[in-house]
């Protein structure tokens, strides 16, 4: 028998090094040492700055989001006279709220965490002026959208549906951000290429294989959101078009916007496959199993984007119910996902001394903040997935469309099972970057708990109020008929949705405080005293593509499955797409706020 040591006593991120695992003769993988130190030391740099703008923009949508939770407990803060002078509506708050939480924050996070896990596992060469070159273009394209969203110029809210016209500067912007996560796609490709080409006949290491094929759905998913933008919205916004036919806008915003979703949280679930077994001390339970949840997310995640719009007029309703069955298939791999996961930590936990058929749980290492926002996550996401199954459903999405019910539900998915799990993964990643010890982990572990049953409360709330009928995006606090919303009997709701607020603005205080003070503060160790924790594998894919299980080798050629992905969303949206921009119908622009 094996014993595989913990992290390292400044490698946890609890207030004590995992204790030691005895794991049958397995052994975990390191990362690799392929890259000279100073490329090593400058794609560490580029990646800190990718991370530390996106919880920048966190942060300021956190401490934006207690507003949203009060207007929904009816409590209305936004005609204070100090927030007038800073936020000049609700609806400017939410956009605010929405753009900086579920666009900036992810995308830079994600281009950082992504670009630098396949670098450091493959090893290759990598144009680190290319790599800087993304991040600045990122970031100027922020800058550039922060502008009119500050100066509420851009008051479009989340989705920016048409006709609600914003200033051509932010649609600019934003497009420039989306380019640039492209141009991260195209890095990472190409070091995958080059890998291949120099070592034929291996199999892709499993955490660039995640990571590739996550970039590659990316890549599809955002076409929809690339040709509204620069076909439609840029143009309309810079007065070269008299209007834009909104069924054709919001077409092809939902062609994005529903598997930008799971763009959100697949790179959390590269950490829960690949290195949450091992910061819980157990196993990645099988790679070929992982590497087909991967491919099915995939080959299913863009062509379903009709079921957020089964309301909208002349979307044939065949075509409504092709999209609501494959999105009912995107459920197969997130079950397989929990299946897995939670085989990796019961390992982990019967390990630690566990037994019974719930009772290992408590046996897991709660005291490690990083390992315990990542399992409370996945807990949400079990809540998120099953609600997601009814938003799909044409029998019950009218019950709850356009109400409370859905950003409940946003938050228990992108806000708990995506924010909480980067959450996490910063408390590891960041020491692993900058060498600096983790302050204050008692309070990270806090932050975490207090983020999960703050999200937990404010999605109770959200759902009950969504189903009495209160409406989504909408200033309820100040309505001139508060009888309406009183007729629905929603005072509890009501104060769960408040108290929810403030327990996330708490939340979010104490993990700010442990992630800038731990920024701030001197480097004392080389970031490799924290290592990336690589999970020991139970079934592995091995590194032979020859001898390797059929599963391995049909999942292995990633360019040709996303030509099938290609092939498949553009069957399920040209017959729709097409009568539309045949029939298309010009509505000039509004601007209500």
């Amino acid at each position: 028998m094996t014993t595989i040591p913990p992290l390292s006593a400044h490698g946890g991120t609890g207030d004590q090094p995992a204790p030691e695992t005895r794991l049958r003769g397995l052994a975990a993988r390191p990362g690799s040492t392929a890259l000279d130190a100073a490329t090593l030391a400058n794609l560490k740099k580029v990646t800190q700055y990718y991370i530390v703008t996106a919880f920048l923009a966190l942060f300021i949508g956190v401490m934006i989001g207690p507003l949203q939770a009060l207007n929904y407990g009816g409590v209305d803060l936004y005609n204070l006279p100090i927030l007038r002078n800073l936020i000049q509506s609700y609806y400017q708050g939410l956009t605010l709220h929405g753009v900086l939480n579920a666009l900036v924050f992810t995308q830079f996070f994600i281009s950082g965490w992504m670009l630098y896990l396949p670098a450091r596992e493959l090893g290759v060469g990598l144009n680190m002026k290319f790599a800087w070159f993304t991040y600045w273009m990122m970031t100027a394209g922020l800058l550039t959208a922060a502008v009119p969203l500050l100066m509420n110029d851009a008051t479009v809210l989340y989705t920016f549906y048409p006709p609600l016209e914003g200033s051509p500067v932010f649609y600019i912007g934003a497009a420039v951000m989306v380019a640039a996560s492209l141009l991260v796609v195209a890095q990472v490709v190409g070091m995958w290429l080059r890998w291949k080409r120099e070592n034929p006949g291996r199999v892709t290491p499993i955490v660039s294989f995640m990571s590739v094929a996550t970039w590659l759905m990316w890549c599809l998913a955002s076409l929809g959101l690339v040709v509204e933008a620069l076909a439609l919205l840029i143009p309309w916004s810079l007065g070269l078009t008299s209007g834009v036919d909104p069924l054709l806008a919001r077409t092809l915003f939902w062609w994005t916007g529903h598997p930008i979703v799971y763009f959100w949280v697949l790179p959390a679930y590269i950490s829960w496959y690949a290195f949450l077994p091992r910061q819980a001390g157990g196993r990645m339970i099988s790679e070929p199993l992982t590497r087909l949840a991967f491919v099915m997310f995939l080959v299913f995640s863009v062509p379903v984007g009709l079921h957020h719009q089964y309301a909208d007029p002349n979307v044939n309703n065949t075509w409504k119910t092709i999209h609501m069955f494959l999105t009912f298939l995107v459920a197969v791999p997130s079950l397989l996902t929990a299946f897995s996961v939670g085989a990796s930590l019961e390992d982990a936990a019967r390990h630690r001394g566990g037994s019974g058929l719930v009772g290992w749980i408590r046996h897991l290492n709660w005291r490690d903040a990083g390992m315990t926002a990542q399992v409370l996550a996945l807990v949400s996401f079990i809540f998120g997935g099953a609600g997601g199954i009814l938003n799909a459903s044409l029998a019950f999405s009218p019950v709850v469309h356009n109400t409370a019910w859905i950003p409940g539900h946003f938050h228990i998915t992108v806000g708990t099972a995506t924010t909480l799990s980067f959450m996490g993964i910063a408390l590891w990643f960041v020491p692993h970057l900058t060498g600096k010890r983790l302050a204050s982990p008692k309070l990270g572990l806090t932050s975490v708990w207090l983020w999960f049953w703050g999200m937990m409360l404010f999605a109770l709330g959200m759902h009950w109020q969504g189903l009495a009928g209160v409406p989504r995006r909408a200033h309820v606090s100040a309505t001139a008929q508060p009888a309406v919303y009183d007729a629905m009997h929603i005072a509890l709701p009501k104060l769960f949705t408040a108290v929810s607020g403030m327990i996330l603005f708490a939340a979010g205080v104490a993990f700010f405080w442990v992630l800038f003070r731990t920024l701030l503060s001197p480097r004392v160790e080389d970031g490799e005293a924290t290592p990336v924790p690589y999970s020991p594998v139970l079934s592995s894919a091995g590194t032979d593509l020859a001898t390797a299980s059929t599963l391995v080798k049909r999942t292995e050629p990633l360019l040709a499955i996303t030509l099938f992905a290609l092939v498949l969303v553009l069957i399920v949206y040209l017959p729709v797409i097409g009568p539309m921009i045949a029939n298309y119908q010009a509505v000039p622009g509004q601007r209500l706020w």
